[in-house]
């Protein structure tokens, strides 16, 4: 279902809802958006990087970017996509600088580039897009709170990527050029493995993707994100087998090996380090 928001010119924002995906693949080069799920998540593919988008966080892509989604669940799996006109984005950006709320903020140039990566829900963005969510499920809606709801949801997306260049400053890097482009690198080395982390992924793997030697990005990762990728990537692991042990669908053993271990010793090690009991005793607890 595609929801349009009406503009005053040729171009239009819109949303476009779908609420029972199973399996899909698919490609497609568009407008600035914000990708969400609900009840599943799904796999993005931007060049040679990957986006995992799942309930606890959505993707900001920017106008023309092209990519590839693909979303394999048993379950019913729920899109939320909200689709910015062209040249939106600025007029908001416009209209709060005028109006001097953003004044307390590092601004960039007039032509707004957001930082592509997923990021977690927050008391910004997210209640916008839930608010959209539960307004269009209800079917109760009229094309002036859209437009409203849309104004709300961009502001709050220019607030949270103001507070990303905040987060740029405090990089080790001299030029703000240069301190800009290492965040974006290693966001993409960091949303790679969050996407990939049941494969077997390399620091030279994840170098190449950043477009940095390894012994670089093996510092800065640990700098900016207070782990170095492998603690990252057995840190998702771990994460993924504590969900999957509170379902009943999946072995122990099965598990070890679905998010990327090689070893069921190794497995039940790390897990009793990172939860204080073993897999097996952390299931029969759980039930």
């Amino acid at each position: 279902m595609i929801i349009s928001v009406p503009a005053t010119d040729s171009h239009s924002s819109y949303i476009l809802y779908e609420t029972e995906y199973h399996r899909y693949s698919g490609e497609g080069i568009g407008l600035l958006s914000i990708k969400s799920f609900f009840g599943g998540q799904a796999l993005y593919e931007v060049g040679r990087n990957y986006f995992r988008v799942a309930e606890d966080t959505h993707l900001v892509l920017n106008h023309g970017q092209p990519y590839a989604i693909h979303i394999e669940a048993e379950q019913a799996v729920e899109s939320f996509c909200i689709f910015f006109a062209e040249g939106f984005a600025e007029d908001v950006h416009r209209a709060l600088t005028l109006l001097a709320k953003l004044d307390d903020v590092t601004r960039p140039d007039a032509s707004l580039n957001f930082f592509e990566k997923t990021y977690h829900h927050d008391s910004c963005v997210t209640p916008a897009i839930l608010k959209l969510r539960t307004g269009i499920k209800s079917g109760n809606i009229t094309t002036g709170w859209l437009e409203e709801q849309m104004h709300l949801l961009m502001q709050g997306l220019l607030h949270v990527h103001y507070h990303v260049y905040r987060e740029v400053e405090l990089l080790p890097a001299i030029r703000p050029a240069t301190r800009e482009e290492l965040y974006r690198r290693l966001h993409s080395a960091r949303d790679y493995a969050c996407a990939l982390f049941a494969s077997p992924i390399t620091i030279v793997d994840l170098a190449a993707i950043a477009c940095m030697s390894p012994n670089h990005l093996l510092r800065t990762f640990k700098e900016v994100f207070g782990q170095t990728p492998h603690q990252f990537i057995i840190t998702k692991r771990l994460d993924e087998a504590q969900r999957l042990l509170e379902q009943d669908h999946y072995s122990v053993t099965d598990i070890c090996f679905e998010v990327g271990f090689e070893s069921l010793g190794s497995f039940s090690t790390l897990f009793r380090r990172r939860f204080g009991m073993s897999p097996t005793e952390f299931r029969q607890q759980k039930r």
